[in-house]
């Protein structure tokens, strides 16, 4: 897709969020509810499929262009970018990256559409970022496989049609070369789903445990047929490899909101007579976050490019997304500081955004990890 159609999208999805979702943002976060129409207007705006190729109903939208689009998203609750978000990254890139061609035409163009709504269920108790200590069982049985075990803090598991599900099979030592990933419809019998989650923030947006008990799936639910047995741990790097350059656009839309809300309350805030703009310890606090803002874009966009021409799909998206998700961070604790108590009170847009954009630092590979991956990018290339 050329740049004029990305900008037309991008346009289009800006408009979307800016006059029809930001709106109803303390709705939203009230509610715990995304409203069916805005759900409508991003199905019909292609919104549940733009990475996912053209040849399977999607945009096809490369890394770059979709780190554009993705910007525009993260302006606004955080929750309405998740209600298609997995179906664009961690779970619809498990197709995506690991799927056969059949599995491929059978299930993505649904992805894209809107008509299932897909989960990503990996995490457990004791795994997550590191999938070694990972307990779901996948046993072989006459026609298929047999799973067994429970999933934690699943995205969009009360809403989703299918789950991408991540077992070992318990046949060699090495856990990383001992898991597969299944696609298993939400009614198979055997899988319930917990009641939703009470978080923190990203209200409307939401997740709860999965429970498998003896859950049959055919043979052809395993994720690149024969070959992908035991495959699952390198579809699920490649997969979330995308997501963190995702995740990093999406820190970058919201620091872009932090800025705008920031500067909007100093210009009209007066204190001693004058605007609190006026003064320059808040001025340098606006500068500050303008700097994070500007270097998180930038770096973003880049890591961006070199993804999708193969040049760095490790060390670039790690340090995007350790980079862009703590520097949003730093930019909502000074729109809180600029607003003083303003910035404490519900139903201010600072406020809430600083609930949201805590999850950034920890899913999809906490900063911890990302640190330990470019630091072991950035030793081992050093040594060759």
């Amino acid at each position: 897709m050329d740049d004029s159609d990305v900008k037309e999208i991008t346009d289009a999805v800006r408009a979307l969020v800016r006059e029809r979702v930001v709106p109803r943002e303390a709705e939203i976060d009230e509610t715990d509810e995304m409203p069916a129409e805005l759900r409508e207007a991003a199905a019909r705006m292609g919104l549940y499929g733009f990475a996912v190729p053209e040849e399977y109903g999607g945009l096809g939208l490369s890394m770059a262009q979709e780190a554009r689009l993705v910007m525009e998203l993260g302006y606004t609750t955080p929750s309405f970018r998740s209600l298609f978000g997995t179906n664009n990254g961690i779970a619809g890139h498990v197709l995506m990256e690991g799927g056969t061609e059949e599995q491929k035409k059978a299930h993505l163009p649904r992805l894209a559409s809107g008509e299932w709504t897909a989960s990503f269920a990996l995490t457990e108790d004791e795994a997550g970022s590191d999938p070694a200590g990972l307990k779901t069982t996948a046993r072989q049985v006459d026609g298929g496989y047999v799973l067994s075990g429970s999933k934690r803090y699943i995205t969009n598991a009360p809403v989703a049609d299918v789950f991408m599900v991540f077992a070992r099979h318990g046949e060699k030592e090495k856990a990383s070369r001992d898991i597969s990933v299944f696609l298993v419809p939400a009614d198979s019998p055997g899988l319930t789903v917990g009641p939703k989650d009470k978080k923190m923030g990203q209200h409307g947006a939401w997740t709860a445990e999965v429970y498998l008990e003896d859950v049959h799936v055919p043979e052809d639910a395993l994720i690149g047929g024969p070959r992908g047995r035991g495959e699952g741990y390198i579809t699920a790097m490649r997969c979330l490899a995308h997501g963190r350059l995702h995740i990093a656009a999406l820190c970058v839309g919201a620091s872009q909101r932090l800025v705008d809300e920031t500067v909007s309350y100093a210009l009209e805030r007066k204190q001693s007579g004058r605007p609190i703009a006026e003064f320059q310890l808040i001025q340098g606090l606006i500068a500050d976050s303008q700097t994070d803002l500007y270097a998180a874009r930038s770096l973003v966009m880049e890591a961006s490019r070199a993804f999708d021409d193969g040049s760095d799909t490790r060390m670039g998206p790690s340090c995007a997304k350790y980079f862009a998700s703590e520097a949003v961070g730093r930019i909502a604790d000074r729109a809180v500081q600029v607003h003083g108590g303003a910035g404490y009170m519900r139903g201010v847009a600072v406020e809430r955004f600083y609930r949201d954009v805590r999850l950034f630092r920890i899913y999809e590979g906490t900063s911890q990890v990302q640190q330990v991956v470019i630091a072991k990018q950035s030793l081992a290339a050093a040594r060759n």
